[in-house]
């Protein structure tokens, strides 16, 4: 298995068991999420219920929650939303602090499509939620949640260059 670890905090953001498709000349990653229902487990024991004195109406409260699959799994903090001005600072701060620690190659691509996905998502910014990582660190990759197309699940964009494979 592939976990996917922000490269400036440690904070593992995705793994392999979620597919993603890459837009933006590479450097943004697609996910798909999806909402799930979590601790509602409905275990049949053959017993009979009416037998055993029990009525229809003595249900048992489960405690089930819906919750977003990766949001949950990778332990995201929802950030609030960020408007223009907030964004555009954010991107040159962490243009500054990514860049160093990329590889030469990956450098140039990084430096020559970023101001075109920045681009990309400011149109999108009222419609995204924020999360970062489960240190909350101020300095990490922000991931993105929007619903595409008036869809009920949420799609993910993830800065591609911002991640590193780590095999567990």
């Amino acid at each position: 298995m592939l976990v996917y670890q922000d490269l400036l905090t440690g904070d593992e953001l995705l793994s392999d068991s979620f597919p993603y498709k890459e837009i933006e000349n590479g450097l943004l990653w697609e996910v798909e999420g999806k909402w799930v229902v979590q601790g509602a487990v409905d275990v049949n024991i053959g017993a009979n219920p009416s037998a055993e004195g029990a009525a229809d109406d003595e249900a048992v409260d489960d405690q089930a929650v819906k919750v977003v699959d990766i949001v949950d799994t990778f332990r995201l903090q929802e950030q609030p939303a960020f408007d223009k001005k907030q964004f555009v600072t954010f991107m040159k701060r962490y243009i500054k602090l990514l860049t160093p620690k990329l590889e030469a190659e990956k450098q140039e691509t990084f430096k020559k499509h970023i101001e075109g996905t920045t681009k990309f998502l400011l149109p999108k910014l009222k419609d995204l939620q924020f999360f970062v990582g489960e240190s909350m660190h101020d300095d990490g990759s922000l991931v993105f949640a929007y619903y595409k197309d008036g869809a009920t699940d949420p799609t993910f964009l993830y800065f591609a260059y911002g991640l590193k494979e780590i095999k567990c």
